[in-house]
């Protein structure tokens, strides 16, 4: 994990500004930095004066006396003792540890520092956290989306998709891995028979043949096929569209194969525009050719942002969602967003973003981080963690630290890949919102954006893991969005590759009792088990250790026979007597 809490202490810390963002606390004066000393400081005198109290009264309590008793009692004990107190205290602390587990894990919270903060901290002096009363604006936001009716995790086309051919082969190629699942490219099979088919098909010959290469499962018999379909028609736009994603081995001959399509497929279109009326097959024909002329456009607008002709790139996918508004399940407009980041147009950047960063839209992380970028811009370059925490947060800080908890909130997965702490792979052709699948989509094409903006990255990094910790729990609550599925993590090992460790988010850590009362139980447990195994050895070094901790007036008294004044033995002889005593006990 990064050092990060940077940001997450400056906000908790203070905001210079007159209204601060919630779940940011005002500044400290200088009566209350007293007050906190003071108390710090009479903390640590009432200490000094309870040890100055036991020293005092030491004679009138016989102190001295009953250490000896203790010693005396203590020494008497016998092997059996330890080793029913080492099983008791292992089975307590065992069953500490059960009911801690199974406390987080209905609750999402340590039982014991629950406790602790609910009951102890305020008898010390402590402020309990701020809860959201029952008229709330964030209570009411979480109950109205708590009333929302959420499907399960539906699987959405990646709108940043590789090609096939040319990208996700030559990836297969050079490493032996396969980058695509086949619950993915089944999905993909299953997107291309919706996209691409209709029920006329069997009215031209052409169409019939690309109808089963779309289910044809191994990749040459699909090549073969739509050369088959372009024999029987030479304006078969389908068939190009499967030769420039499969066949094609670099983007260049992408891109001339899907000028071809486009060519044939603005024909088929114009033909169909002129028939729709006639009757609900020619209807049904025109969504086929309508589909199949914007993925034509879109893939042509891709393989020019990649060769680099980001300004066509922009003009083609303008274009499109001017001619077809009602296709915005394409989602081109996130495509739109990576080539303007390209351009550094943030102005155009946020006009696509007022226009479709909308909560009747499905969100995703392109828009969520887009927009976490855009604000993080603004102060990136002159922020430190230091500074903040110092002087607090200014307003556009503020708002930037909200834009990344918006972010976070809705897709945690994405900064570990943006701080490149997990190493990215291809991302696939479909993604899960909110999940990891999307994270990789997302940073693998805009990880450049964010280290292009000076600072930004640093920003993340001091804010994330503190905005991580604010994340709802358990996975069944919301805050900005929607209540987190609980089929994330399914989903997305089937759509990535099993040679990719899958991101399980939200995850939070074991808090610290849970692992001390693990460690309580595995540490009883073993000197329980070694006192029952080797009674006499652990008896003997359970006296010595008792031996050790007693001051050496009150053992040199009861022990040591002959000498006057203990105190002249020097370490080494006090060393030699310890191990001729255990000898001697273990010779008995």
């Amino acid at each position: 994990m990064a050092d990060g809490d940077g940001l997450g202490e400056a906000a908790t810390a203070a905001a210079s500004s007159p209204a601060p963002a919630p779940g940011l606390s005002p500044p400290l004066g200088w009566r209350e930095r007293l007050r906190a000393g003071l108390a710090g400081t009479g903390a640590s005198l009432w200490f000094v004066a309870g040890l100055g109290l036991l020293y005092a009264l030491r004679v009138p309590l016989r102190l001295c006396e009953n250490l000896a008793a203790v010693t005396v009692f203590l020494n008497s004990l016998t092997p059996k003792f330890y080793v029913a107190l080492t099983g008791t205290s292992s089975l307590i602390s065992g069953l500490i540890f059960i009911f801690e587990w199974w406390y987080f894990h209905k609750h999402g919270t340590s039982f014991i520092e629950q406790v602790s903060v609910s009951h102890l901290r305020p008898l010390m002096g402590g402020t309990e956290g701020s809860i959201s009363e029952p008229g709330s604006p964030s209570s009411s936001r979480e109950s109205e989306t708590g009333r929302q009716n959420l499907s399960e995790c539906k699987v959405w086309r990646n709108p940043l998709n590789l090609f096939r051919g040319a990208e996700y082969r030559r990836y297969t190629w050079v490493t032996g891995k396969e980058p695509l699942t086949y619950y993915d490219m089944n999905l993909s099979a299953q997107d291309h028979q919706t996209f691409f088919t209709c029920d006329t098909d069997f009215l031209r010959p052409s169409d019939t043949v690309m109808q089963k290469a779309w289910r044809e499962r191994n990749p040459p018999a699909r090549i073969k096929a739509a050369y088959q379909a372009l024999e029987l028609n030479n304006d078969c736009a389908t068939a190009y569209v499967l030769l420039a994603e499969e066949e094609a081995t670099t983007i260049v001959d992408a891109e001339r194969l899907f000028k071809q399509a486009l060519k044939a497929g603005e024909t088929i279109y114009r033909r169909s525009q002129q028939c729709q009326h006639q009757s609900p097959q020619h209807e049904a024909q025109l969504r086929r050719d309508t589909n199949v002329l914007v993925y034509i456009k879109r893939r042509l607008a891709m393989c020019a942002r990649k060769l680099g002709r980001i300004r066509e790139a922009v003009k083609i996918m303008r274009d499109l969602m001017k001619e077809f508004p009602p296709l915005t399940m394409l989602n081109i407009h996130e495509n739109l967003l990576e080539s303007l980041l390209e351009l550094q147009a943030y102005a155009d950047v946020q006009a696509v973003l007022a226009k479709y960063d909308d909560i009747s839209l499905p969100k995703s992380a392109a828009i969520c981080y887009t927009a976490a970028l855009l604000k993080t811009r603004t102060v990136s370059d002159k922020f430190s963690p230091e500074t903040a925490s110092r002087r607090g947060l200014s307003t556009a800080e503020i708002n930037a630290v909200e834009a990344i908890h918006r972010a976070v909130e809705f897709n945690p997965h994405v900064p570990k890949y943006l701080l490149e702490m997990k190493s990215l792979i291809l991302p696939p052709e479909h993604i899960l919102k909110r999940g990891d699948s999307e994270a990789i989509a997302y940073a693998f094409f805009h990880l450049q954006h964010w280290k292009r903006i000076e600072g930004a990255l640093n920003l993340l990094q001091c804010t994330w893991e503190g905005t991580f910790r604010m994340i709802p729990y358990p996975l069944e609550k919301g805050h900005l969005f929607y209540p987190y599925p609980s089929c994330t993590e399914t989903a997305d090992r089937e759509l990535l590759p099993p040679f990719h460790h899958v991101s399980v988010y939200p995850k939070k850590e074991l808090p610290f009792f849970i692992h001390f009362t693990a460690g309580l139980c595995s540490s009883t447990a073993m000197i329980a088990l070694l006192t029952h195994q080797f009674p006499e050895i652990m008896g003997v070094f359970a006296k010595a250790n008792t031996m050790e901790k007693v001051g050496w007036e009150s053992r040199a008294g009861s022990t040591i026979h002959g000498l006057d004044d203990a105190k002249k033995l020097s370490l080494s002889e006090r060393a030699r007597f310890i191990g001729k005593r255990a000898l001697h006990v273990t010779n008995i």
